[in-house]
């Protein structure tokens, strides 16, 4: 179980939770600016600029990955991995969007949206609208800081600015969110900070809210040994102590690692679901963006990316 997180805890985009994405948007703009980029996000950088984090604004400097080479190679193989892991995740839950619109769906909701800019870069059709929902310092900060940029959403955007954990339903509904209409939803990046109770309670809401045709994505949580834990901790500390970073984000202490956690396609397919899974490194080889990492075998630790659709 995660050791910092409480049940009534909160956070802004610098702090907690809310840092994880800016983490998340500093490598969409690192993948965003390879030349043979899986995706593209033009807003990351900016997002990521202005967040006043300290250890995620450094992944901006082009030349950080090689200094921390020269410092540990294994941990360097560590921050590739991470960066291509997030540009194949975004790549496979764009595919499923466009998938999701292709096939008539207008009605999109991103659970725990963070700095997800979705609504700004995606090709949506005519008639789409997007809800985001997520705590209300996070969806300020995102929509201020795109606001000031002159950047405007493609999609009708509309911000549910409540915690997962009250009753974010009626908040949907209150920002014109019509049940009775197919709907694709996204959590990606959150079932890892909710515990198992919660991540069922989660999909039993979805699932109560979704119209025949529906879909629905989500990037599973990993079950990380012990030791890993420990290590990557160590790793982050080594980090902020030689970039001079101040005090590093400590990743898994934030992550709910439940033993009791539901398999997300079984739970799906027994409450009227059909769902398939992808699993995280068989996508990232078929992509080209596997790393060889000493505990790629540990595929336990690795996430799935689920997708299900509700005839």
């Amino acid at each position: 179980m995660s050791s910092l997180r409480t049940d009534d805890d909160t956070w802004d985009i610098a702090t907690s939770v809310g840092s994880t994405a800016v983490m998340v948007a500093a490598a969409r703009a690192g993948e965003t600016e390879r030349d043979d980029a899986l995706i593209k996000d033009p807003y990351a950088r900016i997002l990521v600029a202005g967040a006043g984090t300290g250890v995620w604004e450094a992944l901006l400097d082009s030349e950080f990955a090689a200094k921390v080479e020269d410092l540990d190679a294994d941990a360097a193989a560590i921050l590739t991995h991470m960066g291509n892991y997030q540009a194949v995740r975004t790549h496979f839950f764009d595919e499923y969007y466009r998938q999701a619109a292709e096939a008539g769906i207008r009605q999109i909701v991103i659970l725990a949206s963070g700095l997800d800019s979705r609504a700004y870069r995606l090709d949506w059709p005519a008639g789409t609208t997007v809800y985001e929902i997520d705590q209300p310092k996070v969806l300020e900060y995102k929509s201020a800081t795109l606001r000031e940029h002159g950047v405007q959403p493609v999609a009708q955007r509309r911000e549910v600015p409540v915690d997962l954990r009250f009753d974010w339903p009626a908040a949907l509904r209150d920002a014109g969110f019509d049940d009775s209409q197919p709907t694709a939803w996204l959590a990606e990046g959150l079932l890892m900070y909710l515990p198992a109770d919660a991540q069922d309670r989660l999909f039993e809401l979805v699932t109560e809210l979704s119209a025949p045709g529906s879909r629905i994505a989500a990037e599973t949580a990993g079950v990380t040994a012990t030791d890993r834990r420990e290590a990557m901790r160590e790793r982050f500390k080594k980090f902020a102590d030689q970039f001079n970073l101040g005090s590093a984000l400590d990743i898994q202490d934030l992550i709910y690692d439940d033993p009791d956690r539901a398999d997300v396609a079984e739970w799906l397919n027994a409450h009227g679901w059909q769902a398939e899974g992808v699993h995280a490194l068989d996508e990232m080889s078929r992509l080209g963006r596997l790393v060889d990492l000493p505990d790629a075998h540990d595929r336990a630790a690795f996430s799935t990316f689920v997708t299900a659709r509700r005839d």
